[in-house]
């Protein structure tokens, strides 16, 4: 399995990599959504999942949903929110642009491996 962190956030990626390490996934990261647009191309869309964040520079974390949504290449892997932003019409927009999960910020790392084994159908 292979999992994408869209975050500017170093620390905060660097927080999901320990728990995509916990699971034994294959971790990729990029640090704004045209980022990991750049990189979903690269690797030809072979990613199971990505961990997206909202709130970034250059292109923010909907805009690169609603982008990848739209592309056939891409708009097969699950999409899982990971932000600050709680209120219920932003979940909503999400939601309704393709995002299969929304996790809230802060998170501890259980919830975030229960968060990622969800999105990706998987029990624990």
């Amino acid at each position: 399995m292979r999992i994408l962190s869209v975050d500017d956030s170093q620390t905060t990626r660097q927080f999901i990599k320990n728990a995509v390490d916990v699971l034994g996934f294959e971790f990729l990261e990029a640090g704004d959504g045209r980022e990991g647009i750049d990189l979903l191309e690269r690797e030809n869309g072979k990613v199971n999942l990505i961990l997206l964040d909202w709130n970034m520079p250059n292109m923010n974390g909907l805009e690169m949903l609603k982008s990848i949504k739209a592309d056939a290449r891409f708009q097969t892997i699950p999409v899982t929110m990971v932000t600050t932003e709680i209120e219920r019409h932003k979940v909503v927009e999400a939601v309704g642009a393709g995002a299969k999960n929304y996790v809230m910020k802060p998170f501890s790392q259980e919830d975030l491996i229960a968060k990622i084994m969800e999105s990706l159908s998987m029990g624990i």
